[in-house]
């Protein structure tokens, strides 16, 4: 039986939904709905085998050990492809419809976002098994949502006439882009559908409608797939081919321009997630309308989204409000407003805010990670190093660090002479000291870091040795 290539689209940054979201662990990573992330829920819906084959994930470098790391927390498995440089999705879907062709030109992929959600995975995937016989005659079968309010977040789809084939599949007449709400409410009532930016196709056929109105990204796409490497368990496509492809996205490439585009609906109780005000819509809510997170409560309040993850967040006498409060950032937003996160963050940022980009907790191929406290000659971090897990031989040339063990056994080498520490145990590394902590136990290696020094940035790490190719 012939079954669906599902590429995950996992490279974004989620700025729309910061706090919580940010360039160092964006929204497709974190548990927004439910317990799992958007990425690990959208890995259980493709891991229906009667309808899939085993995924492959496109992310970036950023990303890649995070990727394998959520991979390995729900046991799944995929093909990881890493984009050398962040191209727009026409680029990353040319990749994953070239990776498709080198296997059978005739593969059926759907491409999925790794930061959708869809209330009934089941259903959806009943859904792509239907979409597979119209893309393998030729169409690129998009899904389409019924809308239940006039989203102005939204691209929206005219579907027209049913495809012989199958009837339930009909052409798109055109789309549109995000509308204002009076628009949005004129093509509720006309019958159009929302643009959930997922597709199936086959890969010949997609490279040849890139090739057809965008070249350069279909032989840039091509040419990266045939020069890809394999390196630590990842696949690297070609950088100097890759990045060749014009930044574009695959709408305005392709499925706005050819004359193979057909929507299927799909009410699937599918959203992007993309504000927090759709995280309001769809999580739990009291009689009051309210959705709580982590440590939060509310008196005297209505319709209000609290998400807290460490201190307690009280909030009075509220209406229509979103607060979201993270160790070292709070927002409080109108939730009718929560569209303007994405501006704030780009405030941030000129302004030079670390919080713009940057968690606390910072994550490694080998753990994370966590700063406690920091003064002018001195830095606390929290580490956690998970089972196997091994940093790099390095030195610093402005801190010395005092290690305390306060649960596993760490395996210390330093200056070449190794020795075993244990819970409850320290150790200390001068300034200039080639040092390097691994943890060779079965639960995780938790200990405290106490840096004294001039200087504490990142880039005073010299790195002798790293199992994953770091400079």
């Amino acid at each position: 039986m012939t079954k669906i290539l599902p590429v995950i689209m996992c490279g974004g940054s989620g700025s729309r939904m910061w706090p919580e979201s940010r360039e160092s662990l964006p929204k497709q990573f974190i548990p927004l709905i439910g317990e799992r992330s958007t990425f690990q829920s959208i890995v259980g819906v493709v891991g229906e085998r009667a309808v899939f084959d085993p995924a492959v994930v496109i992310t970036n470098f950023d990303y890649r050990f995070r990727v394998a790391e959520q991979l390995r927390e729900i046991g799944a498995e995929a093909t990881i492809l890493l984009e050398p440089e962040r191209r727009d999705s026409a680029a990353a879907v040319g990749a994953a419809a070239a990776w498709a062709a080198a296997r059978d030109p005739k593969t059926v992929v759907a491409v999925l976002a790794a930061d959708h959600v869809f209330e009934d995975g089941k259903q959806f995937a009943r859904l792509c098994a239907e979409a597979l016989d119209v893309a393998a005659a030729g169409e690129i079968v998009t899904f389409g949502i019924t809308p239940d309010h006039p989203a102005t977040g939204y691209g929206y789809i005219h579907p027209a006439e049913p495809l012989a084939i199958d009837p339930s599949v009909r052409r798109i007449e055109r789309f549109v882009e995000k509308p204002d709400e009076e628009r949005a409410r004129a093509f509720i009532e006309d019958g159009y559908l929302w643009n959930s930016g997922n597709f199936v196709f086959r890969a010949d056929v997609m490279l040849d409608e890139l090739a057809r109105f965008e070249p350069e990204i279909a032989a840039a796409a091509v040419s990266a797939v045939a020069g890809a490497k394999k390196d630590l368990g990842f696949v690297v496509l070609d950088h100097a081919s890759f990045a060749r492809a014009p930044k574009t996205s695959i709408d305005y490439a392709v499925m706005e321009r050819t004359d193979k585009a057909a929507v299927l609906t799909a009410d699937v109780g599918w959203s992007d997630v993309g504000e927090w005000s759709a995280v309001w819509r769809l999580s739990p809510r009291d009689a009051r309308g309210n959705s709580f997170r982590g440590r939060a409560v509310a008196i005297d309040s209505e319709n209000v989204l609290v998400r807290s993850e460490e201190q307690l967040a009280a909030v009075i006498g509220l209406r229509d409000v979103v607060v979201i409060a993270t160790r070292d950032a709070v927002l409080v937003a109108d939730r009718s407003q929560t569209d303007k996160v994405k501006a704030l963050v780009e405030r941030l940022k000129a302004e030079g805010q670390p919080e713009a980009t940057q968690h606390v907790r910072i994550y490694r191929p080998w753990g994370y990670y966590q700063s406690v406290d920091q003064g002018s000659r001195y830095q606390v971090k929290r580490i956690v190093v998970r089972p196997g897990g091994r940093l790099s031989l390095q030195k610093h040339h402005h801190r010395a660090e005092h290690w305390v063990i306060v649960r596993g056994a760490a395996d210390v080498t330093l200056n070449g002479r190794a020795e075993q520490v244990h819970e409850n145990e320290s150790i200390y590394l001068p300034i200039g000291s080639t040092h390097r902590l691994a943890n060779p136990g079965k639960i995780d290696l938790e200990l405290i870091e106490v840096q004294t020094g001039s200087y504490f940035g990142e880039d005073d790490i010299v790195r002798i040795d790293d199992d994953y190719s770091r400079e």
